[in-house]
């Protein structure tokens, strides 16, 4: 597999200019799931333009606060409003929920088909629904099953159809797990080129992933979960994990990764 260096995507003419992404505020006051409180007076600012990054133990409530955020549950005052919001957030979930019944190109464009674009416009989109799948090493694939593919070949599809939405805000849920080490590198340079000024918060349980991309780094722990940080790593993005920073900055933040699970372990 090899990831292509494509052409330069193209954009449909009815997408608007690309803007730099807002400022996202979130507070939870107050939330319970099966009778454990997850959240408790739970802040988080997203600055614009930005990636930040969360990590934590699992079952802490990561996928939770990123759910909050997109509006698929109650409980959260998020600035700004969730009106001005609307069409606005991409959500790229955990798990791929492609549709079989759709091949590789629709599954990409499901979004803008739901929303019911123009014949002109989905020919475009289409050119660059197959020019995205280049780009993650899916070249020529557009017409094939999700059926046929692999656990990371789906997360590409996924990470696609994430993609061509435009979005200025961006929260993703462990986007580049089931991929292998240097796909998952090389996708990691593609979203941070992509994803340029676009306010973006990314879950993920590994810390080099966090130090490459993150411009501001939470960890997450504690019952109800608190945020612990931030590590901000100085530099431009994607970070060099040879760098001999990025080594300290790791060994720093899996350090507060164990503490994190201790204290989860100890509740």
């Amino acid at each position: 597999m090899q990831i292509s260096q494509a052409p330069p995507v193209v954009r449909s003419p009815e997408e608007p200019p690309r803007l730099l992404g807002p400022e996202v505020e979130v507070e939870v006051p107050h939330l319970v799931y099966g009778g454990r409180p997850v959240f408790q007076d739970l802040r988080l600012r997203l600055p614009a333009g930005k990636w930040t990054c969360l990590l934590g133990p699992s079952g802490v409530g990561k996928t939770s606060l990123l759910r909050l955020i997109a509006g698929l549950e109650a409980g959260a005052v998020v600035r700004p409003d969730p009106g001005r919001l609307v069409g606005k957030i991409a959500l790229m979930a955990q798990q791929d929920l492609l549709l079989p019944w759709l091949n590789v190109r629709d599954n990409v464009l499901l979004g803008h088909r739901l929303r019911g674009r123009s014949r002109d416009a989905m020919k475009v989109l289409a050119a660059e629904a197959d020019a995205l799948l280049a780009r993650v090493g899916l070249a020529g694939k557009g017409d094939a099953s999700p059926l046929v593919f692999s656990g990371g070949m789906r997360q590409r599809v996924a990470l696609a159809r994430t993609l061509i939405e435009h979005r200025p805000v961006v929260l993703m849920d462990e986007p580049f797990s089931a991929l292998d080490a240097v796909t998952r590198h090389r996708l990691q340079d593609l979203a941070a080129e992509l994803l340029a000024d676009r306010t973006v918060l990314l879950v993920t349980h590994h810390p080099l992933e966090a130090i490459r991309l993150g411009h501001r780094i939470w960890v997450m722990a504690g019952n109800p979960a608190k945020l612990r940080g931030p590590i901000e790593p100085s530099g431009p993005t994607p970070r060099d994990p040879a760098d001999p920073g990025a080594i300290r900055l790791q060994s720093d933040l899996m350090k507060e990764l164990l503490a994190s699970a201790e204290l989860v372990e100890t509740q």
